[in-house]
């Protein structure tokens, strides 16, 4: 549980970060949620309960962010969890990488209000030599979320040397314009803050030795969006 948040979806919320995740994104800052056996066991009503605490800082645009790991690999706790919180009033948020999808999701779908949508490449060939999957994965993902009218905002961390050009940036801005849904895109700096958590869990981590993404170049890349 993160109490109180402003970088995960709009507003100040409370994050939920769930176990287990199918991906092993090599510039991934939470390899400790990877394990879905790891961490702490809670039940919705526990759950439900400390979300509520804070209920007076959430205002009218904050709320519950459920982030992992990938949050949809426990969709059935997710999809009880978002409607007691529904029920309570309380607006939620999906932070996922968008790459499954079945009945179970698109019910969930039904339950929020707003997905954090973390489209790693514009690339195809990126996505396969980093990620192991399509970037038609999210894209569809990305169509649900419009047949549904929900509210998007596309992530994606930015790179040295991956993904750190104009026409990566111009790219994903051209695949994401048949697209509505989406209200805003967001491109975040790789860091190597989590370096020590590869180290204590012994974890080789890829992109360990990647310079850092300096912010003055991405807050040019930013304008392009």
């Amino acid at each position: 549980f993160q109490s109180l948040g402003t970088v995960d979806g709009p507003g100040v919320r409370t994050v939920l970060f769930l176990q287990g995740c199918p991906l092993r994104c090599p510039y991934c800052h939470n390899p400790d949620t990877w394990d879905k056996n790891a961490g702490e066991d809670i039940f919705v009503d526990d759950a439900v309960k400390k979300i509520l605490r804070y209920r007076s800082y959430f205002g009218k645009d904050g709320g519950a962010t459920v982030s992992g790991g990938e949050p949809l690999l426990q969709v059935e706790f997710v999809y009880e969890l978002f409607t007691r919180l529904k029920e309570e009033g309380i607006g939620t948020a999906l932070d996922t990488s968008g790459v499954i999808m079945n009945d179970s999701v698109k019910k969930l779908l039904g339950k929020t209000d707003i997905v954090l949508l973390d489209i790693k490449f514009s690339r195809d060939d990126l996505y396969k030599k980093y990620i192991g999957v399509s970037l038609s994965a999210p894209l569809a993902f990305l169509a649900e979320c419009e047949k549904a009218k929900k509210r998007v905002i596309i992530r994606q961390v930015i790179t040295p040397g991956i993904n750190d050009t104009e026409d990566d940036v111009l790219k994903l801005r051209e695949i994401l314009k048949p697209f509505n849904c989406v209200e805003k895109t967001e491109l975040l700096p790789f860091r190597k803050l989590c370096k020590e958590k590869y180290e204590s869990l012994n974890i080789f981590f890829p992109f360990g030795d990647r310079e850092e993404m300096p912010q003055e170049k991405l807050n040019e890349l930013q304008k392009l969006l």
